[in-house]
């Protein structure tokens, strides 16, 4: 039998994982969001119980997914002292698939064994589409005997699957990731600006790189919607500053230089300074392209121009 299920941070990573783990079968026993209505929403799709409290996703559930978006979010959820998950918490597993501090992971992991649950943490290198289809890169870290427990809920989510190791590496791993990841995106977003700046036909540009070493994943998702402005969002530049943020703070722990990251990491903070933190992480080329930012629109209007 498959173990009834909680979700806890039902935004569009969260909601399509429970509804990919509904579609496999599994009970999705409790759901919550901070957002009373998108609870009650996603309750009635899926058949769950719309919780109120915390607690009483933990009292309903076996295992508990939490997809919440920084160290803040994490903490408020699992905090001891409050009437958090880790009430009714005893011999439950929580799978957190946040990309937050590994430090935080480890907290976590120290407040569950308290209270005698387990956790894992199950970052996710993916997006929307993916979490939908089951599709998702997971870099999985804890205990082992814990990732075996869950290993199968994991594969029913996953299309790559990898137990990094103890608690907190999975959580390196993925900050490295998004680093390298949104230092690509920043790249891209000023070889195009440059490019249009010269006169030159960025589609021809962008085909011309796709053959040469300046090709890269970035290019394939973002390198067409930063040329049409479309800056609909599967990963927001918010949280490419967040992730940004906390490589540099890897790298300054290590004592390693990461000029390129912290250049990132400005352009992106940059961003959300200007309002613009629930763009698409392509919304980095509005910052760049000549002219855009003194005119910039809302995404809808940017779109498709």
């Amino acid at each position: 039998m498959k173990k009834r299920l909680g979700i806890v941070g039902l935004g569009r990573m969260g909601a399509n994982m429970a509804r990919r783990l509904k579609d496999c079968g599994y009970p999705i026993a409790a759901v919550f969001d901070t957002k009373p209505e998108t609870t009650k929403q996603l309750a009635e799709e899926l058949g769950a119980f719309a919780a109120k409290h915390l607690a009483e996703v933990s009292e309903r559930s076996e295992v508990i997914l939490t997809v919440v978006s920084d160290d803040a979010s994490m903490h408020a959820i699992f905090d001891p002292s409050t009437d958090s998950l880790l009430s009714h918490a005893s011999g439950k597993i929580f799978i957190n698939c946040a990309t937050i501090s590994p430090k935080v992971h480890e907290e976590v992991e120290a407040w569950a064994k308290s209270a005698g649950a387990q956790t894992l943490e199950a970052c996710m290198a993916s997006s929307i589409p993916q979490a939908r289809e089951g599709t998702l890169i997971l870099l999985v870290a804890g205990e082992r005997s814990v990732f075996e427990k869950a290993e199968p809920i994991l594969k029913d989510l996953s299309r790559s699957l990898r137990y990094i190791g103890s608690t907190g590496q999975a959580a390196k791993v993925k900050a490295l990731v998004n680093m390298v990841m949104n230092i690509n995106t920043a790249g891209l977003a000023e070889g195009l600006a440059l490019g249009d700046a010269l006169g030159l036909d960025l589609t021809v540009l962008r085909e011309v790189f796709a053959l040469t070493g300046a090709n890269s994943r970035v290019l394939e998702t973002d390198g067409e919607d930063m040329q049409n402005r479309d800056h609909d969002c599967y990963f927001s530049a918010a949280h490419a500053a967040k992730d940004s943020g906390i490589a540099v703070d890897l790298a300054e722990s290590t004592h390693i230089e990461v000029p390129l990251a912290k250049a990132t990491l400005h352009q992106y903070r940059r961003m959300v300074d200007l309002g613009l933190g629930e763009w698409d992480k392509s919304g980095i080329a509005e910052i760049v392209f000549k002219g855009r930012l003194q005119n910039r629109k809302s995404p809808d209007q940017t779109k498709k121009q």
